[in-house]
């Protein structure tokens, strides 16, 4: 008999509906109340999956972005709206405040920072389950080198144009990102959302089923995840579910023979071009943290200064640079590494 609200504790009232769906029941719901999940990355898929989670009663959920809200950002990031673009926010703090005016019950812990080899395994301590909202494989393939160092289910999401793809890892056992991908695609071999742009609907499809793959994972029903991957085209109307058991055999793949190249450090970058902004970001791995106060003190002749209490941004035409209190910058108006550090060097300093 289906549970009513009357039958259920206090804190499950407010998810009598998916109580009510056999799969999940009372049970796997307080499972679901009682677990916690990295989401790595808060711009499209993150927003749709942070608030699917949020809505569904997750535990804890932790936060992690590196950048900010922007105007373009809107077509597709569901979380956010143009105050936070006029206030600079942080996508991860944008994030959180929108979500505990969703469900006050959900543990939110917010993180403006970029992950990387030296940070990654303290941001997956204690989690259940890892969420790829990010944008760039580099940072995939160190999810998936975390991921599986660590037994740690993880959930793949990419879209590009109409088109987007998932995958669901569950360590020891499961094909990995790496069995499907031996390497990053080479630099400048695929299409980016500079070139080939990308429409919201994809993006809400995409993120649902990896929201619904973690919900399966959190509330005991590992049985259910689909270890396919898994590509729809919306535009053109197409659904593929890709085995990958034919593929690199488990005990060729280097993560299962404990491998981990982007973990250990072996192939990490410190900066990054950022798909779609016309921009390069800068990190320093021996920067501490950066007084922000101070440097607006410094940087107030030298063009526009803003700053809230997690990012500084000078305004100096054609280019703006953003410096985070953790010593990353990003630098808009131009897709040159070299440039992006001559500018830093020239306002920031060394």
């Amino acid at each position: 008999m289906a549970s009513s609200s009357g039958d259920l504790p206090a804190e499950l009232v407010r998810y009598v509906r998916q109580v009510q769906f056999a799969e999940i029941g009372q049970e796997g719901q307080m499972r679901l109340r009682q677990s916690s999940a990295l989401l790595v990355g808060c711009g499209a898929l993150g927003s749709v999956i942070a608030e699917t989670l949020t809505r569904a009663g997750i535990g804890t959920l932790r936060l992690v972005d590196r950048d900010f809200v922007e105007l373009n950002n809107l077509q597709r990031q569901v979380l956010y709206n143009e105050q936070d673009v006029a206030r600079h926010l942080p996508k991860a703090i944008a994030a959180a405040d929108k979500l505990k005016q969703i469900n006050h019950q959900v543990e939110l812990d917010a993180h403006v920072q970029d992950v990387h080899f030296r940070n990654v395994q303290a941001l997956v301590e204690g989690v259940d389950v890892i969420l790829d909202g990010t944008d760039n494989f580099e940072t995939r393939f160190l999810i998936n080198d975390v991921a599986m160092r660590h037994r740690i289910p993880w959930v793949y999401g990419g879209c590009l144009g109409a088109t987007g793809q998932t995958l669901t890892v569950v360590p020891p056992d499961s094909p990995c990102l790496r069995c499907l991908y031996p390497e990053p695609p080479p630099a400048g071999s695929t299409e980016t959302c500079d070139t080939a742009g990308i429409v919201a609907p994809v993006i809400q499809v995409i993120a649902a089923i990896q929201a619904m793959e973690a919900i399966k994972v959190l509330t005991g029903r590992v049985d259910s995840v689909s270890c396919k991957l898994q590509v729809i085209d919306l535009w053109e109307n197409r659904i593929r579910q890709i085995g990958l058991d034919n593929l690199t055999p488990l005990e060729d793949c280097p993560c299962h023979q404990g491998h981990y190249p982007w973990l250990d450090g072996e192939r990490a970058s410190q900066d990054a071009i950022l798909c779609g902004r016309n921009a390069v970001q800068l990190r320093f791995p021996s920067a501490g943290t950066v007084s922000l106060e101070e440097l607006e003190t410094k940087l107030k002749p030298l063009g526009t200064v803003t700053r809230n209490p997690f990012l500084l941004r000078l305004e100096v035409a054609p280019h703006k640079l953003t410096v985070f209190g953790d010593g990353r910058a990003i630098i808009e108006g131009t897709q040159d590494v070299t440039e992006a550090r001559t500018l830093y060097a020239r306002f920031i300093g060394n």
